[in-house]
């Protein structure tokens, strides 16, 4: 039993053991190797680099933004009188057409409005006939006062011939001149009176006219107890129950929302002052709601309004969008995401916006570094590069005198603090006050130029920011293992590509989007900071 046991490792012969330390040693030597020659061997090859191609193909640039669905014509329902609701007809969704009933208001009190108003015209009526039968007796009267002026003026002719004649005496003939002048006097007192009869009758003609009107108004309020569509269309909103009371005063009180046609539907959509002169009527515009994610509808640019609107001091205006909606599948207040078209070009040489980002560590460390601080002494210039260099620019160009010069610093040391106030901004936030700052900047760069200067201004700031034709930027080439920088004159982009207006880049060249080579340690990766354009 005690012979067939294993020995203990201490009962080994000591050649053994030497041979087993040798094979870990080799071992541990051989991993060594490998793992050196794979860095040293990865080091001595230089840097490998992530590369897209060039290719042609399409670009639209789009402005994106949100906005909320209505429909074109909402027809808000009220009551131009007050009253209990008696009766409701309608109800949310119910479609309806011009002139259907949609509620009642109690007709009770309108009613005998209506009623009070009939026997005050008929008052009214009679008194107008009394009046006009007085007139006639007036009339009357008046005739026989002037058949007795004809006869007294008659016997008095006759008195006088007598008279001159030494017929009669002067008695006589005095008292037939009396006669006939108290029948003068009375035929003048019978027109008066006619006169004022025709008055009377007048007034009370008027008074008719009065009570007709009255009578109408009260038949008119009677009729708009009956609330009735004015429009055809649906019901989006009620805002009344049977039973309640509405009071018609300064306000009328609205009742019912009509939309005219949910077929035609538009899309009111807050564009951000940086992006309303990309905007132009007839423009497409595809955009998505929430209700259904996977499907895309379509519209058009119909209107933009010019009153801005100014929330948090960001400045914003209203774009229209119609739309079509022939399955009523939109419906009002709804929200969605718009993508208006601004621009697109069919079929142009294209090259990665993750190209134009790319710099060399050594190029980031010479061109591309734009902190904040450095981009406002520059006085914020664009397309990267040297800081003085484009200061240096805008003195030269627009032969900047000394005192020009100076403001010129004091605006750029200005923008240089605001800038950095930027850095603790939202980054949703960031680019509308960045562009806010830029385009205050330029104002008052601007305001210190003669005429001249503010032309050749203008050709500055549209060669920088890329609004006089296109703007320049560049791009890397692996060349034998080392970064080769090809300068471009760009297009328009779509925020992923970006149009090659010109430059020496031909289609299916590979340009470098990134390196794979190990970051140093404590180093950071390359990035464009900010563009400020002048």
């Amino acid at each position: 039993m005690m012979a067939n046991a294993t020995p203990s490792p201490s009962a080994r012969p000591p050649g053994s053991r030497r041979l087993l330390v040798v094979a870990l040693a080799l071992l541990l030597l051989a991993a060594a190797g490998a793992l050196a020659w794979r860095f040293l061997g990865a080091g001595a090859a230089g840097p490998s680099f992530r590369v897209a191609k060039v290719e042609r193909g399409n670009i639209t640039a789009v402005v994106s933004a949100s906005g909320s669905l209505s429909a074109v014509t909402t027809v808000v329902v009220g009551s131009q009188i007050s009253g209990q609701i008696k009766e409701l007809f309608v109800d949310f969704n119910s479609q309806v057409r011009k002139g259907q009933l949609l509620a009642r208001i109690d007709p009770e009190t309108y009613e005998l409005k209506v009623r009070q108003a009939e026997a005050d015209l008929e008052a009214a009526r009679t008194q107008l006939l009394n009046q006009q039968a007085n007139g006639l007796t007036l009339r009357s009267q008046a005739t026989r006062t002037r058949i007795q002026a004809n006869d007294a003026k008659s016997d008095l002719d006759r008195k006088e011939s007598l008279f001159n004649k030494g017929f009669i005496s002067g008695a006589e003939r005095d008292k037939a001149k009396f006669t006939f002048d108290a029948a003068a006097e009375a035929v003048t007192t019978a027109e008066a009176q006619i006169r004022a009869g025709d008055a009377q009758v007048a007034n009370a003609a008027a008074i008719v006219k009065q009570r007709e009107a009255a009578l109408a108004g009260a038949r008119v309020d009677l009729a708009r107890t009956a609330i009735v569509a004015p429009v055809d269309g649906i019901v989006i909103s009620r805002q009344v129950d049977a039973g309640q009371t509405v009071a018609a005063s300064l306000n009328t009180p609205t009742l019912f929302s009509i939309a005219q046609d949910l077929r035609e539907m538009q899309v009111e959509v807050a564009i951000d002052e940086s992006d309303i002169s990309r905007i132009r009527s007839g423009q497409r515009v595809t955009f998505t709601v929430d209700a259904y994610p996977t499907r895309t509808f379509e519209g058009k640019v119909r209107q933009i309004r010019k009153a801005a609107q100014t929330l948090q001091n960001v400045v914003t205006y209203t774009v229209v969008v119609a739309t079509e909606n022939p399955n009523l599948l939109l419906v009002p207040g709804m929200t969605a995401n718009v993508r208006i078209v601004a621009d697109s070009r069919e079929g142009v040489l294209k090259v990665p916006n993750a190209a134009l980002r790319f710099r060399p560590p050594g190029a980031v460390a010479a061109r591309d570094v734009e902190p904040a601080a450095n981009a406002a002494n520059a006085g914020g210039g664009a397309g990267g590069g040297d800081p003085q260099a484009r200061r240096q620019r805008l003195v030269d160009e627009l032969k900047l005198d000394a005192a020009q010069q100076a403001r010129l610093d004091e605006i750029f040391a200005e923008l240089r603090a605001r800038m950095a106030e930027l850095r603790d901004v939202p980054e949703a936030d960031r680019r509308t006050r960045g562009e806010r700052l830029r385009g205050d900047m330029r104002q008052k760069i601007n305001a210190m130029l003669n005429p001249e200067q503010q032309r050749k201004y203008a050709e500055v700031v549209a060669s920088e920011t890329g609004r006089g034709g296109g703007s320049s930027g560049r791009v890397y080439v692996d060349d034998g293992g080392q970064p080769k920088e090809v300068a471009l004159r760009l297009g328009l982009t779509d925020g992923n590509a970006t149009e090659v207006a010109g430059g020496a880049l031909a289609e299916g060249a590979e340009v470098i989007v990134g390196s794979n080579a190990p970051a140093a340690a404590g180093s950071r990766p390359a990035a464009s900071a900010p563009r400020l354009p002048f």
